[in-house]
């Protein structure tokens, strides 16, 4: 049973003007909470396009959609493909676009996918099962020095090089293949009094290691650049992001690409010839209400941040 909360369904969907025979592009399915309350305001002339590596989510969303009226195209990708998976379904642009970052709520709470630090799994973490990179493959093989970049880039952990020396350690003695042994050894290198303040110890090693396996901030930043390729000119990208890595990449891109000129502040002269490509229309991000943060208390991170091309 694939059961996913959306989180700011209506305020994200709502800001890409949705017109009845557009073309709509849901990067991340999901659960399909999104793309059904997109699809529903589209006519038989209109087109949804969902995409996700995940065959369960493709699953669930297939049987979730199927009653509708609009044109329907469900692709397993990773959104790092956007643009090649337009141009091959024959649509040159489109008019909104889509994510919702992160990790769906059946993929934590199923545990065998090795997503949760709360339950015993083998360590996994791949949102594409089919791809070879896997958290075993991090954990167990990596350079110590690699594993506390990875932890203190993706998950800000200001203790990465003492959990790496700690994995490290403990993987020569024998292989850590389930959940719960890395949470141990994380708690293991991690002093005590961090460990009785703040978030559970595990939280930003797992989040760190999640973004390892599916390389989810390159990806992000290629998918960005290619959505603005394919945008149509006053059309709409809607980015909900949980994290601040995620969120300071959407924030910096959208920046950049509002700007008319990018050369060096000293420069007398534009020679950069850049010209803007997207307005951003939220100053500051959108935040859930405290009602929905209420209903969902995975909602309580989500930032919404979103910008139009020119």
């Amino acid at each position: 049973m694939f059961i996913h909360e959306t989180v700011l369904r209506e305020e994200a969907a709502d800001a890409l003007h949705i017109k009845p025979d557009g073309v709509y592009l849901d990067c991340t399915l999901g659960g399909a909470g999104h793309s059904r309350y997109i699809a529903e305001r589209l006519s038989k002339a209109g087109t949804l396009i969902g995409l996700d590596q995940d065959q369960t989510a493709l699953d669930h969303a297939k049987e979730r959609l199927k009653d509708l009226d609009c044109n329907l195209y469900l692709i397993k990708a990773n959104f790092r493909k956007v643009k090649q998976v337009v141009e091959e379904l024959g649509f040159q642009k489109v008019d909104g676009i889509l994510f919702d970052l992160g990790v769906s709520s059946p993929q934590l709470d199923h545990g065998e996918r090795g997503f949760s630090y709360h339950q015993d799994a083998p360590l996994d973490m791949r949102m594409d099962v089919d791809q070879e990179l896997s958290a075993y493959e991090i954990i167990n093989h990596w350079p110590e020095e690699e594993l506390a970049r990875i932890l203190f880039e993706y998950g800000e952990e200001k203790f990465s090089r003492r959990i790496a020396k700690e994995i490290v350690k403990q993987r020569e003695e024998e292989p850590i293949t389930t959940t719960l042994q890395l949470v141990e050894v994380i708690k293991h290198a991690i002093p005590a009094p961090a460990r009785r303040t703040g978030p559970h110890p595990a939280r930003r090693s797992f989040q760190a290691i999640r973004i390892a396996v599916n390389d989810e901030l390159n990806a992000f930043r290629c998918a960005l650049e290619q959505s603005v390729e394919i945008l149509q000119p006053q059309g709409r990208i809607s980015v909900i992001t949980f994290h601040s890595l995620e969120d300071r990449i959407c924030k910096k891109f959208f920046q950049e690409q509002a700007q008319e000129c990018i050369c060096p502040p000293h420069f007398p002269v534009c020679t950069c010839q850049h010209k803007a490509t997207l307005r951003v229309i939220t100053k500051k991000p959108i935040l859930p209400t405290d009602r929905e943060i209420e209903r969902n208390q995975r909602a309580r991170s989500a930032k919404l941040r979103v910008a139009e091309k020119i």
